[in-house]
């Protein structure tokens, strides 16, 4: 099946292709290219124009900001940590004992599933957590 549509909300992108889409192509398509995708369905190929495919792709972005389950002073801890903060310019900085600041290291590295602050600090980029 191919879907002919207008829409490129991501939502209505993934409601087409979960229905059985294996296409996904603008109204706008040109003869060529619309030929070219019924050619490719026919052999279990499917095709998505760009703009749905980049719709799709901001919106799984920003869906998938993971949050690991920190708790709020442990995302600000993990902020400082990305900065390269010590522990003790941590607590300074939030005005915490040193103590506390470790406490919430090892929280966050337990619930990150790491085992150093800087497998943490190179998840936190990765994943777009700060």
């Amino acid at each position: 099946m191919i879907a002919l549509t207008s829409f490129v909300e991501p939502k209505l992108v993934q409601r087409a292709l979960e229905a059985g889409a294996i296409s996904y192509l603008l109204k706008d398509v040109h003869a060529d290219k619309l030929a070219q995708a019924v050619r490719d369905a026919y052999q279990g190929r499917g095709s998505i124009d760009a703009a749905a495919a980049q719709s799709l792709v901001s919106s799984e972005r920003d869906e998938s900001s993971i949050d690991y389950g920190l708790t709020a002073r442990e995302a600000e801890i993990l902020e400082q940590m990305v900065a390269g903060r010590t522990n003790k310019e941590i607590a300074k900085i939030l005005i915490i004992s040193p103590g506390t600041v470790r406490f919430h290291v090892s929280n966050i590295l337990s619930k990150m599933g790491v085992k150093n602050r800087t497998e943490a600090v190179s998840l936190a980029l990765r994943d777009g957590l700060v």
